[in-house]
């Protein structure tokens, strides 16, 4: 009998053994990561930054470009839902969150009806971010002819595959207008953010050579889930100029650069000059991206932060955040907590120059761990009426002090400490 118990302990425990170690290694990544300060060379307004930009991380700045910001769901989900019931000769969609209700009927009426009339329509859900989505959606897109992928369904020998996950948010219609920023397809995203369960959030409609950019990042990863390379003028056409912006779509990805974004979050940081506004919905910045920042302030730069403020989805990434917010406030960084609602927006500008927009997060998650995607605009008009939208927000919330934050209630920051150690996996 001592021998069987002594046998059965030896088996569980090595049982737990593997399944710790497989945890360990798929979880902790490959990679290297950045572990020095990115020493400033240029401005941002210099030729050489954007140079950087287009040749050392990502595809090329190009020009031509028109873009528009769309505010909250009552403004972004119309002219979605428009392009996609226009749509002549192909649809692709990626994107995190797709859960349910009348937002997620709609797009599932408008791409079966698309499908149906012969249209090609893709789309491709993250297997964790959809996990809500109501099963009726699926089967009538379907059954329509819809071309639906699942990204990184977890096994039980791949684990990483549910740590990496594609947050990206990406709509291509006929390879010429594109869609991308915050929202996913579920109610919490409709409406004007009039309460707290409509939350303020933000999107954009680009059109314009920088498109083609856009779709080419949609095809890495349906060729990763699906093996099928779709190419030809339906999703690649010709494009014209329509406009005078200039802008790059720039991804990241654990499989192939996971630091590429973090990296360019720090170039643009190290060259800024006079001002980052930055609009985050999960703001968890390492010491590396904390140093950059109030290295950034030393030389006279303003920094303001718009965080989510009590109305937040995930109270563990808050607390995580706010724990770190000593080094910031002392060198001088004006943070601001919104009240009316979720604040769900990620938006980076630099310098009234340089905006970026798209899925990524200032947070470990998204620099190293998960599929993103951001459009990064050069246009100083454009980041004029960004500036203006970040002010009106500014309005709607609460600025938290050195002060303040010193003197919060010591259960507060237990807390905070506590949220601070998953930081890696937030």
């Amino acid at each position: 009998m001592r021998h069987r118990k002594t046998l059965k302990a030896v088996f569980w425990t090595f049982v737990l053994t593997v399944a710790a170690t497989l945890l360990a290694v798929n979880l902790g990544g490959s990679e290297k990561k950045l572990d020095e300060q990115i020493h400033r060379e240029y401005a941002l307004h210099d030729a050489q930054y954007q140079r950087a930009l287009g040749v050392l991380l990502g595809p090329p700045i190009t020009g031509g470009n028109r873009f528009e910001a769309l505010y909250n769901g009552e403004r972004i989900f119309p002219p979605m839902l428009q392009a996609i019931r226009a749509a002549k000769q192909s649809i692709t969609f990626e994107t995190y969150i797709y859960w349910s209700g009348d937002i997620g009927r709609a797009f599932a009426d408008a791409l079966s009806e698309r499908a149906r009339a012969g249209v090609p329509v893709h789309v491709l859900l993250d297997w964790v971010g959809s996990a809500k989505v109501d099963d009726d959606f699926i089967k009538e897109m379907e059954s329509a002819g819809v071309q639906i992928r699942r990204f990184h369904k977890p096994t039980w020998y791949d684990i990483a595959r549910m740590n990496n996950r594609t947050h990206r948010k990406l709509l291509v219609v006929d390879g010429r207008v594109g869609f991308t920023g915050g929202v996913g397809i579920a109610p919490e995203w409709t409406g004007r953010a009039q309460d707290a369960d409509h939350w303020r959030d933000s999107h954009y409609k680009v059109e314009g050579p920088v498109v083609a950019q856009m779709q080419a990042v949609f095809m890495d990863n349906w060729i990763k889930v699906s093996g099928d390379v779709l190419h030809g003028e339906r999703y690649f056409p010709p494009l014209a100029a329509v406009g005078e912006g200039r802008a790059q779509v720039f991804s990241s990805s654990p499989s192939g650069g996971s630091e590429s974004m973090h990296l360019m979050y720090l170039l643009s940081i190290a060259a800024a000059t006079r001002t980052i506004d930055l609009s985050s919905a999960y703001f968890v910045p390492d010491d590396l991206t904390v140093g950059a920042l109030v290295a950034a302030m030393q030389r006279g730069v303003r920094l303001r932060i718009i965080a989510p403020g009590p109305i937040i989805d995930s109270q563990t990434v808050r607390r995580a955040s706010r724990a770190g917010w000593g080094p910031l406030l002392e060198a001088g960084a004006e943070i601001s907590e919104y009240q009316p609602t979720m604040f769900h927006c990620k938006v980076f500008m630099v310098d009234g120059l340089l905006v970026s927009v798209g899925s990524t997060n200032f947070d470990n998650r998204s620099f190293r761990l998960n599929d993103e995607a951001n459009l990064n605009i050069y246009d100083e008009a454009f980041a004029a009426v960004e500036t203006e939208q970040f002010e009106a927000d500014l309005k709607e919330s609460k600025r938290v002090t050195l002060q303040a934050w010193k003197n919060r209630p010591l259960h507060e920051k237990a807390m905070e400490h506590l949220a601070s150690v998953l930081s890696v996996q937030l």
